[in-house]
């Protein structure tokens, strides 16, 4: 008998759901983090922002699972009473040219069945966000915040209600597929060997190099990761906004919008500078250059000219994992099965970034679903 029905390597937030969603169904989960706390990298390091669903391609993973996650999301946070607040956003034409664009993304969100959606003209903008100028605008009602590391906590606390585990200072070292499931050894200062009936690599910014580390995993399959950092600046002073504020989005991200957290703090960002070919997800530099403010002042006055000089301070950065590179379109999520890679019972999980917070409850039921089989079989 395996020692777990599933392996997941890499414990931030998609893969503590999908674990949670194993163990869920009574089939208990270990999780191999290789940092000391669960989440500490991309999960930790982003806007905190419960997604609508405005964005993506109709049909898409991103959207059905954006969409769908966050009908989950919501539900969840409230029956766990974990903090959150859907104080919804506006998304903002700055000049007449931005128009048609927001206009499109209103036509995409209702075929999304983004709830609630409206357009705004210039006077609604400025009954609801006096300080905000805008041309015209999108408001997204459903969107929201939520505290991401209490969440987390919720999901490993779920994991271990079910039987299932999550393994900290835990590195994967390799896996072979084998009768009835996977052989998966870990380093660490306590190095051990475990088995498992099916394996999902959620390692995020590490997910190409767990995939190398599978015996068996042809090389085709693996997809080429592209890096975009993107560094956050804090607001000093009085928080001019209720709502969330994005603008018009920017190669590589959604532009430098102004958030909230459940603290009540305003931040902007983030920026996106992509990283070169080659970078390691370990020689990542997550230092945000004070220098950076300039070019922040400078595209939220575009929607809000009442920013002070001097008013922003570094805050923090994140890294995300693309699959596409500069200047090309935004690539979808990529759960990826044996009909890509021949191996059963393994989902690599690739380019899970924004929105894989507000999608992560979904995500978890889709794995657990395409691995249905293998589990059942057993």
């Amino acid at each position: 008998m395996p020692d777990f029905d599933a392996i997941v390597v890499g414990g931030g937030v998609v893969g503590l759901a999908c674990a949670a969603a194993f163990c869920d169904a009574g089939r208990p989960a270990l999780v191999l983090e290789g940092a000391e706390h669960a989440g500490t990298g991309t999960s930790s390091r982003n806007s905190e922002v419960v997604h609508g669903g405005l964005y993506y391609a109709t049909g898409s993973l991103k959207h059905r699972l954006c969409v769908r996650g966050r009908r989950l999301l919501y539900d969840y946070l409230q029956e766990r009473k974990i903090p959150h607040r859907k104080c919804g956003k506006i998304v903002v034409a700055t000049d007449a040219a931005e128009i048609p664009w927001i206009e499109d993304l209103a036509r995409r969100a209702e075929e999304n069945g983004v709830e609630g959606i409206r357009m705004l003209e210039r006077s609604e903008v400025s009954s609801l966000e006096p300080e905000l100028t805008a041309t015209a605008a999108l408001l997204s009602p459903e969107t929201g915040i939520l505290d991401s590391h209490a969440f987390m906590m919720a999901l490993i606390a779920q994991i271990e209600a079910g039987g299932g585990h999550v393994a900290l200072r835990a590195p994967f070292l390799r896996a072979e597929a084998e009768a009835g499931g996977f052989r998966v050894w870990t380093g660490g200062s306590d190095p051990a060997e475990v088995t498992a009936r099916v394996l999902i690599n959620s390692a995020g910014l590490h997910a190409a190099e767990v995939a190398r580390r599978i015996a068996g995993m042809p090389g085709n399959a693996i997809p080429v990761m592209r890096f975009a950092k993107g560094c956050y600046f804090c607001l000093r002073g009085r928080v001019p906004f209720r709502r969330l504020v994005y603008p018009a989005p920017v190669d590589g991200g959604l532009g430098i919008h102004a958030t909230l957290d459940i603290g009540g703090r305003m931040r902007f960002g983030p920026d996106v500078e992509w990283l070169p070919p080659g970078t390691e997800p370990d020689a990542l530099d997550y230092s945000v250059p004070p220098e950076r403010a300039r070019a922040f002042e400078t595209a939220i006055r575009r929607y809000w000219p009442g920013l002070l000089q001097g008013a922003l301070y570094p805050d923090y950065a994140g890294v995300r994992p693309k699959l596409s590179p500069p200047g090309a379109p935004a690539a979808d999520f990529s759960i990826q099965t044996a009909e890509a890679h021949g191996i059963p019972g393994l989902v690599n999980l690739f380019g899970m970034e924004s929105p894989a917070l507000t999608s992560a409850l979904a995500i978890g039921e889709s794995v657990r679903e395409a691995l249905r089989p293998e589990i059942e079989s057993a």
